[in-house]
């Protein structure tokens, strides 16, 4: 789920170049290998992360336009300057009650650095550092571009990270990263929980059904069935990496607090019954499909996000939920209408595309009510202005 796209039958999918289509037969043969090495099956996580992340295959690590016009979604940063000027606001609110140094997981394009830095060097905010941790080689390369290309005298603040820092205080940020980890399929059966793996035929990738017998993950997919009473054949998402991730955050900040960002729901709405097929979606040149098996590494695959297990893993490490809102009211707390009225309503040139990326950006038809803002913190006093209305931690 990005900012706009087309829900499209198969048959309505704009084919690929020849070039591109021999790079996705190159990456199923890399998969199809892996699961021969595993005794003919593999988990959907693991097929997850081979399709977005094997080196120099994978759709993040490939090369390929993935962001704007040109690519196969639109994402906040790059809709409106107005998003990231907005981020700005907060994370500079995080910062004076921490250390200036600003943390973005996931940079994408580098759209939302770049209008992030600039704002803040605006409000005399700038962070003595701004750190990026990308785990995308081609991506990084992207940045740096963008960045020198825009503000080349603050490019001495920036720096790209291949593991998160041992310790950190300050404003950490990720936009539409959680819903890019890999997650693993669970089909409900009466009590039981299966894995629903990836298997080759001579159809191609197929789905296969295993006993679930990893630990962690028959662990939680027990706790969900009994906390959501799960009719038969119930299909889902269960993001173990998400967790980690959180988990890892959590022991790296020492004081200031994080913001995702990113379309899903709380734990009650993510498990309803009305979404008994899943959350899984994928993204190809502005068109949305849930075959997550046609042509690996030229489509993004993404899941929602349960912010209930976020939430819930994070203060189990020991964070503090500061805040968890829609992102209508996350970026109007924060102060968006402010900086539109930066531009006169008599420059129309200038004022019209803005109104209308900021009503994109909040209406709830549009991304302002699916989209969510969670913040956890930890050795904070102050709370979050962009959480001061619209508090919507019932919901997790």
């Amino acid at each position: 789920m990005k900012a706009q796209f087309t829900i499209s039958n198969m048959s309505s999918l704009p084919q690929p170049s020849p070039e591109a289509a021999r790079h996705s037969a190159r990456l199923s043969e890399t998969i199809q290998q892996d699961i021969t090495a595993q005794d003919g099956w593999i988990s959907f996580a693991r097929y997850m992360e081979l399709a977005l992340y094997a080196p120099g295959l994978g759709y993040y690590t490939a090369g390929a336009h993935k962001f704007g016009e040109a690519g196969d979604f639109i994402t906040a940063p790059e809709l409106s300057p107005l998003f990231g000027r907005t981020l700005a606001r907060q994370a500079a609110e995080i910062m004076a009650d921490s250390a200036p140094h600003l943390l973005e997981l996931g940079a994408g394009s580098g759209k939302l650095a770049a209008d992030m830095l600039l704002e803040l060097e605006q409000r005399n905010n700038l962070p003595d550092r701004y750190n990026i941790l990308e785990v995308s080689a081609d991506l990084r390369c992207r940045q740096q571009a963008l960045l020198q290309q825009r503000l080349p005298h603050l490019m001495d603040r920036v720096h790209w990270l291949d593991t998160l820092p041992e310790h950190f205080m300050g404003a950490i940020v990720a936009n539409e990263v959680l819903d890019a980890l890999p997650v693993h399929r669970v089909r409900w059966q009466g009590s039981t929980p299966n894995e629903q793996g990836v298997a080759w035929s001579e159809q191609g990738f197929i789905w296969q059904e295993r006993p679930l017998d990893e630990p962690a993950l028959l662990q939680a997919a027990q706790l969900i069935n009994e906390s959501s009473s799960l009719p038969d054949n119930y299909v889902s998402e269960i993001c173990l990496a998400a967790r980690g991730l959180v988990n890892s955050l959590a022991h790296c900040l020492t004081q200031g607090a994080m913001l995702f960002m990113d379309y899903g729901f709380g734990a009650r709405e993510f498990y309803h019954a009305q979404r008994a097929a899943g959350t899984l979606m994928c993204h190809y040149r502005h068109h949305a499909h849930d075959d997550p098996f046609w042509l690996p590494g030229l489509q993004d695959i993404t899941a929602h996000v349960n912010f209930t297990d976020i939430a819930e893993v994070g203060i189990d490490a020991g964070l503090e939920l500061l805040g968890y809102t829609n992102q209508a009211f996350f970026l109007i707390n924060s102060g968006i209408a402010d900086l539109l009225k930066d531009t006169s309503p008599e420059n129309l040139r200038d004022y019209l595309p803005l109104s209308a990326q900021l009503q994109k950006l909040t209406s709830p038809a549009e991304m302002g009510e699916l989209f969510k803002v969670l913040a956890l913190g930890k050795n904070r006093a102050n709370p979050l202005s962009g959480f001061a209305r619209g508090d919507l931690s019932r919901l997790l």
